[in-house]
């Protein structure tokens, strides 16, 4: 049994695709003959990041997590976020010559010029230099690989995500009490996820808005006509994704977009920019609509079969996701195995 610990400043009580995703990949890996530790914010001291309202950032020394890696007795070791923490792991195993891999799980440099004058080109810099010590850094689509593989990033290797089709499946659909067509969207309600273009578009029906974040409030009043439902979990979720009959994505920045594949696991097509996440996605599959226009993706979005989404989604599981992660981290595994029986 090959134990990895996985390193993650993204965790409880956040709600987004990077904690969904390693929640999915623990309980996955399991049937292939591995389990995961995480290393996580908590038991760390923490505080409030100005520029993301509502999220805190742990605070560990070197010690701590030196104590924590050592105690988890790792076959292997994967960096998933650039944070506090992934600096410091980073840093354990550069400095004891430990083989490690990292994960490219989202745009930071993208949200962080939405939010300061930092040019991209900076922080992507900042990035290429974490990755590069990594044996392989895991990206989600080939389009995304192709970005980064411009920008001079390498050892760039496939991770593809997953979808629980048990969980989210058509049969879930509750009466929500809305005129129809229901357009949802869902994920965290901040400037990057582009929420204001969704919401300012002129469609039929109701638009109806899952998840929290630092600008709900704004939202809520530039657009009191939309529904906000707050964070929702597992059955919840699903039963409100699966009543809707769109889900729309209007995020330009997201590296994949898990939420897509829920929602065509619950028979509900798809309507999003063409760009990296969505074009990944969808593609030129008849599961969405996929346009610089997204009022026209919405509207088109209508006629998709959604027996053509559920479909589609029963092919994208979390399986063949693990077993990527896996076959990537079992040469490290087997170097260290190697390394301790030499010494």
């Amino acid at each position: 049994m090959m134990n990895i610990l996985v390193a993650t400043d993204a965790w409880d009580p956040q709600v987004n695709g990077v904690v969904r995703t390693l929640k999915s990949l623990a309980k996955t890996v399991r049937k292939f003959d591995a389990t995961i530790t995480f290393l996580t914010p908590d038991g760390f001291p923490s505080v409030s990041l100005p520029t993301y309202p509502g999220l805190r950032c742990a605070l560990p020394t070197p010690g701590e997590i030196a104590h924590r890696i050592e105690t988890a007795h790792p076959d292997a070791i994967h960096i998933a976020t650039e944070g506090p923490i992934g600096t410091l792991v980073r840093h354990y195993c550069v400095k004891r010559r430990l083989p490690f891999t990292t994960s490219f799980m989202t745009r930071f440099p993208e949200y962080i010029a939405a939010r300061l004058p930092i040019p991209e080109a900076w922080s992507y810099a900042a990035l290429r230099y974490f990755h590069a010590a990594a044996r392989v850094t895991m990206v989600s689509t080939p389009s995304l690989m192709a970005d980064l593989a411009g920008r001079g990033f390498k050892n760039l290797g496939m991770w593809t995500r997953g979808v629980d089709t048990d969980l989210f499946r058509p049969e879930r659909a509750i009466a929500l009490g809305l005129p129809r067509p229901i357009f949802l969207t869902v994920g965290r309600v901040a400037v990057e996820k582009n929420l204001a273009a969704f919401l300012s578009l002129d469609l039929p029906g109701s638009k109806v808005v899952i998840g929290t974040g630092p600008q709900e409030a704004e939202l809520r009043r530039r657009f009191p006509d939309a529904k906000f439902l707050g964070a929702l979990r597992d059955e919840r979720l699903a039963a409100h994704m699966a009543a809707a009959d769109v889900l729309v994505f209007p995020s330009r920045t997201d590296t994949f977009g898990v939420v897509q594949l829920e929602a065509l696991a619950c028979g509900v097509p798809v309507a999003a920019y063409p760009v990296t996440g969505p074009r990944d996605v969808i593609a030129n599959n008849p599961v969405g609509v996929l346009n610089e226009d997204l009022r026209v993706a919405c509207l088109q979005a209508l006629n998709v079969s959604r027996e053509a989404c559920r479909a589609f989604a029963l092919t994208r599981s979390w399986d063949a996701s693990a077993k990527q992660f896996i076959a990537h981290l079992r040469g490290i595994a087997a170097s260290r195995s190697r390394g301790v029986q030499a010494a």
